[in-house]
């Protein structure tokens, strides 16, 4: 990168205009340029170690010039940094730094089960490369299979682990899908799931899903599977009124039973950063009494149902069968998902599941795609 040595810095108030190899100048922060001199950080630990909170006075130069390494300045504390070009040009414009685990997300309708991204266990647990293709088929379309699954508990935990820990939730770290005796979920019973994403009632409901199917000879049980973003965007096209309750307004969720009593309020849609639509949470068997104003109730209702009978639509519905080694993972904020009922006396049905962290996931995906700051 050339570096225009004999053009000067300007020192002014509060910063240093720098002039760039771009041919525009940057204009610095003093607080800024100290607290991130290359010194601040440990090599080892990769944390800061500098404290401006410690700084006796504000930071201000005594000296800075460019030089053949880059900016050098001289600080009213006697430090000396010396700060790269390229290190300056990637902050000059205020811009959030780039980070690899942002993808555009792809939406999907009924008919994608066929195109449902697959990945073996046995590969992924040899390849990273594997692994962040399933990573990115996880943040574009929020699902994928996982074929050849060892039949034992230790194999979920191990693919678990290849993106996360085990998150646990108010039901422990892993729920185990079949007839209980005394069910304290409609999931444990052979009874039809409605359209639903898990755990609204925990304050943050965990984001990735794991449904490890141990068998599955039963008649019906159907899985039932859809992109709840896909819906969200079509209710924002046809009813924006619709969309912005259902954005804007926190709702109550609730899970009681003997030895629990949950209770958190959500949005039925969720906006990223972007002001893009990055999942929903909807849970008719979870949804708490509305304690809203009745008059707000008088439009949020007809929006609330309109958005529910969007997500029995065969437009969106995937229909398919679990089978027996396969995973299915999913992102518990994007994808809506149940069951069709079942007959439990024609066969066996057993589905182990557990939850990860969409942010643990992305983190596993930014370490094997990119190089960080210390390598």
């Amino acid at each position: 990168m050339n570096i225009m040595i004999d053009t000067p810095v300007m020192v002014e108030d509060k910063g240093l205009r720098v002039p760039l190899a771009s041919g525009q100048t940057g204009y610095f922060n003093y607080f800024w340029l100290r607290d991130n001199c290359p010194s601040s950080f440990d090599s080892e630990t990769r944390e800061r170690t500098f404290d401006i909170f410690h700084l006796d006075k504000p930071p201000h130069p005594q000296k800075a010039e460019l030089a053949a390494d880059g900016l050098s300045v001289v600080w009213n504390d006697g430090h000396v940094s010396t700060y790269s070009m390229e290190f300056l040009e990637s902050y000059a414009t205020g811009e959030r730094r780039k980070d690899p685990a942002d993808m555009p997300r792809r939406a999907w309708f009924g008919d994608h089960y066929a195109t449902v991204a697959r990945f073996s266990q046995p590969k992924l647990m040899a390849d990273k490369t594997e692994v962040a293709r399933w990573i990115e088929a996880l943040l574009t379309e929020g699902v994928a299979v996982v074929t050849d699954m060892p039949d034992s508990h230790e194999g979920l935990t191990e693919t678990v682990r290849l993106i996360g820990h085990v998150r646990p939730t108010f039901f422990g770290d892993f729920f185990d899908v079949r007839t209980h005796i005394k069910p304290t979920n409609l999931a444990y019973t052979a009874k039809a799931l409605e359209m639903h994403t898990d755990t609204p009632a925990e304050d943050m409901a965990p984001g990735m899903q794991f449904l490890h199917c141990r068998a599955n000879s039963v008649e019906g049980g159907l899985n039932l599977f859809l992109d709840g973003m896909a819906v969200a965007n079509d209710l924002h096209r046809e009813d924006p009124e619709a969309f912005r309750l259902l954005s804007e307004t926190d709702i109550p969720y609730y899970c009681e039973h003997d030895h629990y009593d949950m209770r958190a309020r959500q949005r039925v849609i969720e906006l990223d950063e972007h002001g893009e639509v990055s999942g929903v949470t909807i849970s008719q068997h979870m949804a708490d009494i509305f304690d809203l104003p009745q008059e707000f109730l008088d439009d949020y209702y007809p929006a609330f149902c309109k958005f529910g009978r969007l997500l029995q639509s065969d437009k969106y519905m995937m229909r398919f069968r679990l089978n027996a080694s396969e995973c299915i993972v999913f992102d518990n904020h994007r994808i809506v998902h149940g069951r069709a009922a079942y007959s439990a006396t024609s066969g066996e049905r057993y589905l182990r599941g557990c939850y990860s962290d969409r942010g643990e996931m992305r983190s596993a995906y930014r370490a094997i795609m990119s190089e960080g700051r210390f390598k």
